[in-house]
């Protein structure tokens, strides 16, 4: 298990629990992913896909499951989920860009496997979709985008759109490292390059809990900077 979450007072709090502030607004973050689609697919074969692929295989989806991918980017992750649910099962996908949106249908009617997916750009914190109708929600790389209370609020539409026992599997930046040094540099990196929003570090599993899911799995995987990999359920 991973260690709790101290109470967030950044005055007295030790740095590896000082979660750092998301300094661009919504408009800047949605410019950045707009500016950097036509080349997503090449930033990130080497720097997201293997982290992300390991949290596709935890999350495990099945044949007939109905599935929710959170900024999906240039949907690779769209393409597992529609090829592991089947033509029986449906994947459903928000996006902040309207351009990785378009991206991304590209790709999956690449794969043929367009039929499966149902995709619209719109913001996390508020998901168009029904109470209890998802089997599972994907979350790659896309909550520490969002502030501290902005991550609650995405958590919590999550579990409102879960199934009862659903699972939720976050890919994200890991605030949980012993290393003070390291998370000196990432400060620096998210201060000075605020339009890398993926250099952010966050508490994965203490907010996960907080938002009420039950965690089974957290797992950390090597990168230029720590990545945690979370398997939760809806209780």
């Amino acid at each position: 298990m991973l260690e709790p979450a101290q109470a967030f007072n950044k005055n007295d709090m030790p740095i590896r629990d000082q979660i750092l502030r998301v300094i661009q607004v919504k408009e800047q973050t949605l410019s950045f992913r707009d500016r950097v689609s036509s080349i997503h697919d090449l930033l990130s074969a080497r720097s997201d896909t293997p982290v992300r692929r390991a949290g596709l295989d935890l999350l495990d989806a099945r044949a007939e499951e109905i599935v929710l991918d959170i900024g999906f980017g240039g949907g690779e992750s769209l393409v597992a989920l529609a090829k592991a649910v089947g033509p029986k099962g449906m994947v459903f996908g928000i996006e902040l860009s309207a351009e990785m949106v378009e991206l991304a249908r590209k790709n999956l009617a690449k794969a043929s496997l367009l039929e499966r997916a149902r995709l619209r750009r719109g913001n996390a914190i508020r998901l168009p979709y029904q109470n209890e109708t998802m089997d599972a929600v994907f979350v790659s790389f896309t909550l520490e985008q969002f502030d501290t209370s902005g991550i609650q609020k995405v958590l919590h539409e999550c579990k409102r759109v879960l199934c009862p026992g659903g699972r939720i599997v976050v890919v994200s930046v890991s605030q949980n490292t012993k290393g003070r040094s390291l998370l000196g540099v990432l400060r620096w990196a998210h201060e000075l390059l605020p339009n890398l929003p993926n250099c952010r570090p966050i508490l994965v599993q203490p907010a996960l809990e907080r938002a009420g899911f039950n965690i089974t799995t957290a797992l950390k995987r090597p990168r230029w900077i720590p990545v945690e990999i979370t398997l939760g359920f809806k209780q």
